[in-house]
């Protein structure tokens, strides 16, 4: 009997150890559905508004040319002054790209929501480090799609804040590249509120356009 035990043991040790590499599939079911101000499930195609939880604070989001004067399309992302003002709908691609629930902690796309031809050019990004304002921003110009180490800058993560939620720079799509992970919130400069990475969060919620 101790032969045969010694026998499994051996044979159990010579037994390769398989590495599991995470299904996005599997990711995308295993987390909570991010919901809308209804309580319906936040979908990947529809239009929404992110709006502020916070009265009195703004509204919502919308791109515009502040910082970067050079470019043809908008490049900054800006929140509204007045909390009646909406913004800009965005449209969220999911890291498998297929339509479906939206989910918390998973990789997603931004893209605003504009009929121009800037329409492509307006899916968030991180944008480079501003030497001058010792910040990061959120800015439009990313790549909707294509998930590795070169769209890295361009996949964001909603998680949940409280009973609402927050937008998280930390993306997933690259497991050897050395990112930043930090909460998305509000940098204001001469009265303009810039989207930026933050150590306060800037709590949102969505609202679906129809």
């Amino acid at each position: 009997m101790n032969t045969l035990l010694l026998l499994f043991s051996l044979s159990l040790s010579i037994i390769p150890f398989t590495l599991c590499v995470p299904n996005p599939s599997r990711i995308l079911l295993s987390s909570s559905p991010v919901l809308d101000i209804n309580g319906d499930k936040v979908q990947a195609g529809p239009n929404y508004f992110i709006l502020p939880v916070i009265r009195g604070k703004g509204g919502g989001l919308y791109p515009s040319n502040v910082k970067q004067h050079n470019s043809t399309c908008p490049r900054d992302i800006i929140q509204e002054t007045d909390e009646v003002q909406q913004g800009l709908p965005v449209v969220f691609t999911r890291l498998d790209a297929k339509k479906g629930v939206v989910r918390v902690s998973t990789d997603v796309n931004v893209r605003f929501y504009t009929p121009t031809i800037c329409a492509r050019e307006t899916i968030w990004k991180l944008g480079a480090y501003d030497e001058k304002l010792k910040q990061y921003f959120v800015v439009t110009g990313g790549v909707e799609g294509n998930p590795g180490p070169k769209t890295v800058g361009s996949w964001f993560k909603i998680e949940e804040f409280g009973s609402d939620y927050k937008f998280v720079f930390c993306p997933s799509v690259c497991k050897f590249c050395k990112v930043i992970c930090k909460d998305v919130g509000i940098f204001t400069k001469d009265g303009v509120r810039f989207l930026a990475l933050s150590d306060t969060p800037f709590k949102v919620m969505f609202k679906k356009t129809f």
